[in-house]
């Protein structure tokens, strides 16, 4: 064979062996991009949700919409921000007659630790020790 038409083929297949390799690469990009968008949707209600419950006496309809976007996380979720998430329920639920506030607050700052990783944060954590805490922003009764 012609050493001409060698590197002739040669450069059409590396040509369609570089655009398949691309096009895949590109699909796998939009495809993740859509999954933390879907996530961060996920997320950001769950937090919303969160924010309605902060106080002493959140309405049946606020723990409603807290425990549905709670369970519509472990859908979605990483493993990491599954059992952060089950910590935290665990804590606050209403059956545990011990709650801490300390341990909330540490499991409340291991699920948004968590969640921030999941999301591909960079970087995730403050260099100095943080913990997170809810704000309510109802008038006390």
């Amino acid at each position: 064979m012609n050493g001409t038409i060698v590197v002739a083929i040669i450069t059409v297949v590396g040509t369609i062996v570089a655009a398949a390799i691309t096009s895949y690469l590109t699909k796998a990009k939009d495809r993740e991009a859509e999954w933390r968008a879907v996530k961060l949707t996920h997320y950001k209600r769950f937090m919303t949700a969160l924010s309605a419950i902060v106080g002493p006496t959140p309405t049946p309809e606020e723990r409603i919409t807290f425990a549905d976007a709670a369970n519509d996380i472990f859908l979605v979720g990483s493993p990491a921000v599954l059992v952060a998430l089950r910590a935290y329920l665990d804590e606050t639920s209403d059956s545990n007659s011990g709650k801490v506030v300390d341990c909330h607050d540490q499991l409340l700052t291991a699920l948004i630790f968590a969640i921030r990783e999941d999301l591909g944060r960079k970087p995730n954590r403050p260099n100095e020790p943080f913990e997170f805490r809810m704000w309510s922003g109802k008038p006390r009764a």
